[in-house]
């Protein structure tokens, strides 16, 4: 990465930043991060029997076979009595999976926060402390996405392990496109930070080599002018001259505009010697 041009970085970081926020944006808005389906095995034929198959998401759970087959319902109204949930297990996890919702939330908010600061950064280069601002923003986004994903993976699998073994039941479960879109998001966003980051390191140190070296503006000692060393000084093209440096004009003034001394006439010299 440390060959790599301030151009290349700044079209990589929008690059990734964009693809994050499009894919957890994605992620966050569709129901597939769980697929789930319940059934009983016949001991006649070994064959299986599905008694309700769903895929859920941070919002909405969806049935695709089963008694509830094509129908879709809201995450906090899973539990109705009308909707038959096989198992006490399965409603356990569509309701211990809430827990990790708002990870995600935060995240594509980070990341949208990010994404609008870096391009802020990208449009006037000049504010090099904006790169560092989305880099870290980038970064946030991603550790609150794997902090949500950790907990509905561990969510997931407490409840799975406390189910009840049984010979004439079985479950299965996997996680969907939606669960791999944020899961990439969180790569992309990472990858976003850290280039965001490096690129900041990098127009510093340009911005540092480019700079003026502060002897440069020392005042140049000189008969020609009273006021050589002034045009060598920004700072005095922006101020305007004190009052001390008005009086000492004044009185330089009226030092040469002053009468010249009273010369008395010469006196005949007179010796007294006796010679």
């Amino acid at each position: 990465m440390s060959h790599c041009s301030s151009r290349a970085l700044t079209l990589l970081s929008s690059v990734f930043g964009a693809c994050g926020l499009l894919l957890v944006g994605i992620a966050v808005s569709t129901d597939y991060w769980l697929y789930m389906e319940e059934g009983t095995v016949l001991p006649q034929n070994q064959t299986t029997e599905v008694k309700m198959a769903l895929h859920a998401g941070l919002w909405r759970v969806c049935f695709f076979a089963g008694r509830e087959k094509g129908r879709c319902v809201a995450s906090e109204y899973f539990l109705e009595p009308e909707i038959n949930l096989v198992t006490e297990n399965t409603e356990n996890i569509l309701k211990t999976v809430r827990t990790a919702t708002p990870f995600p939330m935060v995240s594509l908010f980070l990341v949208f926060t990010a994404f609008v600061i870096s391009n802020i950064g990208h449009i006037r280069p000049q504010r090099t402390i904006l790169a560092f601002v989305s880099g870290i923003f980038f970064i946030l986004s991603g550790l609150s996405l794997v902090v949500g994903l950790v907990l509905y993976i561990s969510s997931i699998n407490d409840e799975v392990m406390n189910r009840p073994s049984s010979s004439e039941q079985y479950f299965h479960y996997r996680y969907g496109w939606s669960f791999a879109f944020a899961a990439s998001s969180f790569l992309l966003k990472e990858g976003a930070g850290v280039m965001s980051v490096y690129l900041f390191t990098k127009r510093y140190a340009e911005e540092e080599m480019y700079r003026p070296h502060p002897a440069f503006y020392r005042p140049r000692l000189s008969d020609c002018s009273d006021y050589s060393g002034q045009f060598l000084q920004p700072e005095a093209w922006r101020r305007g001259r004190s009052p001390s440096d008005i009086s000492s004009d004044v009185s330089i003034q009226m030092t040469q505009n002053y009468p010249p001394a009273i010369k008395y006439p010469d006196h005949p010299h007179i010796s007294t010697s006796p010679c």
